[in-house]
C-alpha cells in the first residue's frame, strides 16, 4: 500500500486532526478505570477521604500525631498547617465549617499543592494508624506479640502490620499502671528514644504502599472529621458525585471524539477512493493498445471497483482501529502495570498469546486474499463473456455449459471466501475465551494481593479493565490483519495499473502543425512488431496518401491492414521507419493535436448510452443541429432516424443494442463527419451496409470530403474500385500498389480477390 502513499497527501491535515482526537479519546477511555478505582477505593472504602492529610485537625489530636514523627517531619507537617484558636478573628470564617472551633483550637491546612500533600501524606498516615491503634479499646487490641492485627477495622483492607500493644517498639503499653495515659508517657520520652521510635514506625509500615496507608488511615481521619462537626455523609456523597461527573464528562468527550474521528475517517476513505478511481480512469484513458492487451477488461473493471472498494473499507477503519489500537494497547499496558507492577506477567502472557494468534491469522489469510482477487477477476470475466455472448450461447444451446462454467468460478470464489470467514469466526470466540480466562486469572491473583495488603480492591478492578482494553486493542489489530492483507493485494493491483507507463507518450517538447494544414500521410519504410512479439507484422511499408484522394487497403484476413492504420493516430508506434502527417513526424506532435485532425471510424462500431444527437455530438459538443443533420444525411442515417418517434432524441441503449449493425456503422460514420476532419480513416466501416447504401454513402462522402485525405480498409473490391490508389497487403508486406485497373494487370493477389467477388462485366 506504500505505492499509493502519494494519494494520502491531500488528507494529511485531516489525518493529523483524527490522530489528535484519537489520543484524546484514548486518554479519556484510559482515565475511566482510574476514576472507577477512585470511587471504589476512596468513595466507598474510605468514605470520601482522599488522603491522610485532612483539611483540619484538632490541636490536641495533632499533638498526639506529632509524637510519632521525627523532629524534621513534625516541622514539615506543622509548616503546612495554621493554628486557629477559638474567638480569634480568623475563627469566624471556619466556624460554620468546623463547629468544634467554638470550644477548642484546630489546625487548618494551608493551600498547599498536590506535591506538598504527597510529601506529608505518608508521614501523617503512619501517625494516624499508630494513634488510632493505641486509642482502640483494650478488648480490640491484639494480644501482645501477635502480628497481623487489623490497623483499620472495618476499612476493608487486608492484614496490616502489628499495631496494638506493640505499636511502640520496645514498649509494652499493656504493662503501664492503670489510668496512665500512653501519650503522656510517650511525651515524656527522651528525644533520642523518640527518634528511634519514629524510625521503628517507618520500618514497621515499610511493607505497605502509600495507597494502603491512605486506605488504612481513612477511618481515623473520617472520625476526626466527625469530631470537627463535618457532615461525613455529605463528604462521601460529594466526592462520588464529583468523580462521577468527571467520568461522565470524559465519556462524553470520548464519544464526541469517536464520532468526529469516524466522520473524518469516512471523508478520508471516500476521498481516497474517489481520487484512486479518477487516477485509474485517467491512466487507462492514456493506455495504448499494448497496455490494454496487458490488462483484460474484466480485470480493469475489478481493479476500478472491488479493489478500490477494499482500499476504501480499510482506509475508513485504518484511523479508528490501526492508529487507535496501539495507543490504547500501549497506554493500557503502562497504566495496568502502574496499578500493580507485580502482575506484569499476566499482561505479558496475554500479549504473547495474542501475538501468536494474530501472526497465525496473517500467515493463513494473505495467500487466500491474493487468490480471492484473482478468482474475482475470473468471475467477472466469465460473467462478462456470458452476458455479451448471450445470443451465441442461445443459438448453440450452450446454456448448461455456461452455467457450469459460471458455477465453477463462483464456487472457487465462494470456497475461498468461506475459508477466510471461518478463520474470522474461529478467531473472535478464541479472543473472547482469552478475555474471560484473563478476567479469572486477574481475580485469582489479585484477590491474593488484596489479602496480603499489597493491592486495593479498586486497583484490582482497574487492572482488570485495562487488561480488557489491551485485549480489545489486539482484537482490533487482528481484525485489521484480516482486512489489511486483502487491501494490500488490492492496493498492489491498483498500483500496478497506476504505475504502468504508457508505451506511447507525447514528446517533452511538442511540435505543432502548420496553420494551413494539409492532410497528407506518408509512410517511410515503416515496420511494426507487437510488444513482446518475436517477429514484425508489418515490413518496410512505404506510400503517400494525398488530400482529395482515397487510399484503400485490401488483403486477406490477418495481413495487417488494421494494424497499419492504427499507427497513424498512434494507437501503436512504428518499430522502424517514420510516419508523417501534414509534413510532421507523428511522434513529434501531441497525441491530442494529431487525433484532432483525424476522423476515425473503427471496425467495430461503438455507441454510447444517450440520445442519437448526443452520440453524434461526441465528435464536437458544440455542433449545431444543422451540422448533425447534414452528417446524418451523408452517412445515409437520416431515413432510419426519422423513423424513430423521437428522431434525434431517441435514446441509444447500452452498447447500441436497440439499433442494427448497419445503423450503428452509419451513426459512427456520421459522428466522424461532424468533426469535419482533414483525414478520414474507415476501418471496415461499410461491411454491414448493403451495396446500395454503400454506394450512396461513398458518393455523398466523396462530394463532402473532396479536400480530405480518405483511407479505407475493406474486403469489398466494389467499395474501392474508384479509389485513386489501392495498396494490397499480404503477410504484412505491400504486394501491390496502384489503381484498380493497374492492379488487375500487375498484382496476382488483388486479381484473385477481385475475381472472387465480381463478374467480368463488373471488373471492367
Amino acid at each position: 500500500m506504500t505505492r499509493l502513499a502519494k494519494y494520502i497527501k491531500p488528507y494529511l491535515l485531516l489525518l493529523a486532526i483524527a490522530v489528535v482526537l484519537l489520543f484524546i479519546q484514548a486518554y479519556t477511555n484510559l482515565a475511566l478505570p482510574d476514576y472507577m478505582s477512585e470511587i471504589v477505593n476512596v468513595g466507598i472504602q474510605q468514605g470520601g477521604v482522599v488522603n491522610a492529610v485532612p483539611d483540619a485537625v484538632r490541636k490536641r489530636r495533632m499533638d498526639k500525631l506529632t509524637l510519632f514523627m521525627s523532629v524534621p517531619d513534625t516541622k514539615r507537617v506543622l509548616a503546612d498547617y495554621r493554628l486557629i484558636r477559638p474567638g480569634s478573628p480568623e475563627s469566624r470564617q471556619y466556624l460554620s465549617r468546623y463547629p468544634v472551633l467554638a470550644k477548642e483550637a484546630i489546625y487548618v491546612r494551608k493551600n498547599i499543592d498536590a506535591a506538598g500533600v504527597s510529601v506529608i501524606n505518608p508521614i501523617m498516615g503512619k501517625a494516624w494508624l499508630v494513634v488510632s491503634a493505641i486509642e482502640r479499646p483494650q478488648s480490640k487490641r491484639a494480644p501482645a506479640g501477635v502480628k497481623g492485627a487489623s490497623a483499620g477495622a472495618g476499612s476493608g483492607i487486608g492484614a496490616a502490620p502489628a499495631i496494638g500493644q506493640t505499636a511502640v517498639p520496645g514498649f509494652d503499653l499493656s504493662r503501664l499502671p492503670p489510668g496512665t495515659d500512653p501519650f503522656t508517657f510517650l511525651r515524656m520520652m527522651p528525644a533520642d528514644r523518640r527518634a528511634k521510635l519514629a524510625n521503628a514506625i517507618d520500618e514497621k509500615f515499610s511493607s505497605m504502599g502509600p495507597g494502603m496507608i491512605n486506605q488504612a488511615a481513612a477511618e481515623p481521619v473520617k472520625a476526626e472529621y466527625t469530631a470537627l462537626g463535618v457532615n461525613t455523609a455529605a463528604l462521601q456523597t460529594n466526592y462520588m458525585l464529583r468523580i462521577g461527573a468527571i467520568m461522565l464528562l470524559f465519556t462524553l468527550i470520548a464519544a464526541i471524539s469517536a464520532i468526529v474521528t469516524g466522520f473524518i475517517s469516512a471523508r478520508i476513505a471516500s476521498g481516497l477512493a474517489r481520487d484512486l478511481r479518477a487516477a485509474v480512469f485517467e491512466r487507462v484513458e492514456g493506455f495504448g493498445a499494448g497496455e490494454l492487451d496487458k490488462f483484460s477488461t474484466a480485470s480493469l473493471i475489478t481493479r476500478s471497483t472491488d479493489d478500490i472498494m477494499q482500499i476504501q473499507m480499510v482506509a475508513a477503519v485504518l484511523v479508528t482501529m490501526v492508529f487507535y489500537a496501539p495507543i490504547i494497547g500501549v497506554g493500557g499496558i503502562i497504566r495496568a502495570i502502574g496499578k500493580s507492577s507485580s502482575m506484569w506477567w499476566i499482561i505479558a502472557l496475554v500479549v504473547a498469546i495474542l501475538m501468536v494468534v494474530v501472526l497465525t491469522v496473517y500467515q493463513v489469510a494473505v495467500p487466500k486474499f491474493k487468490l480471492m482477487q484473482r478468482l474475482m477477476d475470473r468471475l467477472n470475466l466469465v460473467s462478462r463473456e456470458t452476458l455479451s455472448g448471450m445470443m451465441v450461447i442461445r443459438a448453440f444451446n450452450m446454456q448448461p455449459h455456461e452455467e457450469k462454467r459460471f458455477d465453477g468460478a463462483n464456487r472457487d470464489l465462494t470456497g475461498t471466501m468461506l475459508f477466510v470467514n471461518r478463520v474470522m469466526v474461529v478467531m473472535i470466540p478464541f479472543m473472547m475465551l482469552i478475555m474471560n480466562g484473563l478476567s479469572l486469572l486477574i481475580i485469582w491473583v489479585g484477590s491474593k494481593q488484596v489479602a496480603a495488603s499489597a493491592m486495593q480492591v479498586g486497583d484490582m478492578m482497574a487492572f482488570m479493565q485495562y487488561a480488557m482494553q489491551i485485549v480489545f486493542a489486539f482484537l482490533m489489530l487482528s481484525i485489521m490483519f484480516i482486512m489489511l492483507p486483502r487491501a494490500a493485494v488490492s492496493a498492489g493491483r491498483v498500483a500496478e495499473v497506476l504505475q504502468t507507463d504508457p508505451l506511447i507518450e507525447d514528446p517533452a517538447v511538442c511540435g505543432r502543425f502548420e496553420s494551413e494544414f494539409e492532410g497528407t500521410i506518408e509512410f517511410r519504410n515503416v515496420s511494426f512488431r507487437y510488444p513482446g512479439a518475436e517477429e514484425d507484422v508489418l515490413h518496410d511499408i512505404s506510400f503517400t496518401a494525398k488530400p482529395g484522394q482515397t487510399t484503400a487497403f485490401i488483403g486477406a484476413t490477418g495481413s495487417g491492414k488494421s494494424t497499419l492504420v492504427y499507427l497513424i493516430p498512434r494507437f501503436y508506434d512504428a518499430t522502424k521507419g517514420s510516419i508523417y502527417v501534414g509534413g510532421r513526424d507523428v511522434r513529434t506532435v501531441s497525441q491530442h493535436d494529431l487525433r484532432d485532425k483525424i476522423g476515425f471510424i473503427p471496425q467495430k462500431a461503438v455507441l454510447f448510452s444517450g440520445t442519437i444527437a448526443a452520440n453524434l455530438r461526441y465528435a464536437d459538443e458544440h455542433a449545431s443541429d444543422d451540422v448533425i443533420e447534414t452528417a446524418a444525411g451523408i452517412s445515409q442515417a437520416s431515413e432510419f432516424i426519422a423513423a424513430f418517434p423521437e428522431g434525434m432524441n431517441t435514446q441509444i441503449s447500452q452498447g447500441g443494442m436497440n439499433v442494427s449493425g448497419g445503423q450503428k456503422q452509419r451513426l459512427s460514420i456520421a459522428r466522424a463527419l461532424v468533426r469535419k476532419p482533414p483525414i478520414y480513416i474507415f476501418d471496415e466501416s461499410f461491411s454491414a451496409l448493403d451495396f446500395k447504401t454503400d454506394a450512396n454513402l461513398r458518393r455523398a462522402l466523396k462530394a463532402k470530403s473532396g479536400s480530405s485525405c480518405v483511407l479505407i480498409i475493406t474486403q469489398r473490391v466494389s467499395t474501392i474500385k474508384t479509389a485513386e490508389q489501392i495498396i494490397v497487403l499480404e503477410e504484412g508486406r505491400v504486394a501491390g500498389h496502384g489503381t484498380h485497373s493497374e492492379l488487375m494487370d500487375t498484382c496476382e493477389t488483388y486479381r484473385e480477390i477481385a475475381m472472387s467477388q465480381l463478374t467480368r462485366e463488373e471488373l471492367a
